[in-house]
């Protein structure tokens, strides 16, 4: 039993590691019994021959708001216009809304931001700012709100809100 226990531990961390390589890649010896010669198969046990590719940062569509500090800090001292986004976990038309409005933020390429406030993480935030219904939407610049709606809208009435946010 413990020898089964073990084997099947191994074979996990084996196969958290496994790397694809290209097959002209491969210059070591594979453990595997095909049939096609050593050159055309790829090994995962090699170690990864690729060279390091630099990828730009990129910087993330939206947050989520960890407490009255954090949002402080992000939201109101932000420099660039904050859609704060007042949802539950709960809340069906949230989980629409969601993706939705991140997707939104995302085409503007970094001229707005996203928070994410979580009303039953951060109740004090949404009785500050008047929230009584899921979900809200506040549009913030330089710590002042500027618009808000609450409920859910369609594609084209979120890209216009979010333009309208950032002035265009």
């Amino acid at each position: 039993m413990a020898h089964r226990l073990l084997a099947r531990r191994i074979w996990m961390l084996s196969m958290k590691d496994v790397r694809c390589l290209p097959s002209s890649a491969v210059t070591s010896s594979s453990f595997s019994t095909s049939l096609h010669p050593v050159s055309s198969r790829m090994s995962f046990l090699a170690p990864s021959r690729t060279p390091a590719v630099s990828h730009a940062v990129r910087r993330a569509v939206s947050f989520n708001v960890q407490d009255n500090e954090d949002f402080t800090e992000r939201v109101i001292n932000s420099d660039l216009p904050v859609l704060v986004d007042f949802h539950a976990q709960w809340c069906g038309p949230c989980k629409i809304l969601g993706p939705r409005l991140e997707k939104a933020v995302a085409k503007q390429k970094g001229r707005v931001t996203m928070a994410k406030v979580d009303i039953d993480d951060h109740t004090d935030l949404a009785i500050e700012y008047g929230v009584s219904a899921v979900p809200t939407v506040i549009a913030m610049r330089g710590g002042d709100v500027v618009d808000r709606f609450v409920g859910i809208k369609d594609d084209d009435q979120l890209d216009s809100f979010v333009c309208k946010v950032i002035g265009q």
